[in-house]
């Protein structure tokens, strides 16, 4: 099997965590902290083992994941058309839990950065990547805005993602404005994230209601 550059990088960055993890593995207490809550206090733990390498793991596993869709989709020539963006949107997705793994670590030794003072330019500068990938993505089985009348309809999907992208470009937004707000950071997060997912369900089945007339 022939590996693209981009899916070097993924397994490189799943790599790269592996490393950081042993590369702290001295310092780490033997209960981690490894959950926080809206208000961004600790409230879950993990053993040393698990709170170091359950990420590199899931990384991992997300890698093969990403490399596998495009191979495995009966629509994979449609996700040539948008790989580039495909391959850019895995690869910010995957340095996102990367930040956000380094941001543990970090808490654990004693460097008390919290989650909302980065969370949310992190998730937003996300979700603004994932915009750019839907407004680009074609009809297929794994990426993009996928409900029953987006996949019987080429130009339910094309509607529908364009509008989605547009959407999650402002949802990224309202995201990065909540630096500005630590104690509501969730609200600024997942609430216009999740209004743009229901949305946009609503508006794939209004369209394929139309296009039916």
């Amino acid at each position: 099997m022939n590996m693209r550059r981009s899916e070097i990088i993924m397994l490189g960055i799943a790599l790269l965590s592996f490393v950081i993890g042993l590369y702290y593995y001295p310092q780490m207490p033997e209960q981690m902290a490894s959950h926080w809550n809206a208000r961004g206090q600790v409230d879950g733990y993990l053993s040393k083992f698990w709170g170091l390498f359950l990420m590199p793991v899931t990384l991992v596993g997300l890698a093969l994941l990403f490399m596998a869709i495009p191979r495995i989709d009966p629509l994979r020539e449609n996700i040539e058309k948008f790989r580039k963006y495909y391959d850019g949107f895995v690869i910010l997705f995957m340095l996102f839990m990367v930040v956000v793994y380094v941001q543990t670590l970090l808490w654990n030794i004693g460097i008390r950065i919290s989650l909302n003072a980065f969370l949310p330019i992190a998730a937003g500068i996300m979700f603004i990547g994932a915009g750019i990938l839907v407004e680009n993505a074609r009809r297929n089985w794994f990426i993009g805005i996928r409900t029953p009348w987006t996949l019987s309809s080429d130009r339910v999907w094309d509607k529908t993602h364009s509008l989605g992208g547009k959407l999650l470009k402002i949802a990224g937004v309202i995201a990065i404005v909540g630096i500005f707000f630590h104690s509501y950071v969730v609200y600024f997060v997942l609430v216009p994230v999740l209004l743009v997912a229901v949305y946009t369900v609503v508006y794939s089945y209004l369209e394929y209601k139309r296009e039916m007339k």
